[in-house]
């Protein structure tokens, strides 16, 4: 008899300020954000190279933007694969805004604490 592997699931860390995909159980990567009033900044993606090469990246930014909608919120994609992720994915047009140099001293203010 043939196991199949669970499909993958993400999680909303709020402590950690972001969003975790799991294989097994296992911490494959993460979409890490910070929260400024109604927008959701996405400034870092990261898929663990054991993990390379099976779409997560993508089902894990699809699910943490699906999860920020519903939240209200708005999207500023920092991240390049963010960036990359909306372009290929106008559905989520409607909720971004742009990167602006005072959001970028933000989250360099908010880093740092």
């Amino acid at each position: 008899m043939t196991q199949h592997a669970a499909a993958p699931t993400v999680r909303r860390v709020d402590p950690k300020h972001r969003y975790e995909i799991l294989v097994d159980g296992e911490t494959a990567g993460l979409a890490a954000y910070r929260d400024r009033s109604d927008q959701r900044v996405f400034y870092h993606t990261e898929i663990d190279d054991a993990f390379a090469g099976q779409g997560l990246a993508s089902l894990l930014v699809q699910q943490a933007l699906t999860d920020t909608r519903a939240a209200g919120k708005r999207i500023v994609p920092v991240c390049p694969y963010v960036a990359k992720f909306l372009k290929k994915h106008p559905e989520y047009a409607d909720m971004a805004d742009p990167v602006t140099p005072e959001v970028l001293l933000w989250l360099e203010t908010v880093h740092t604490r």
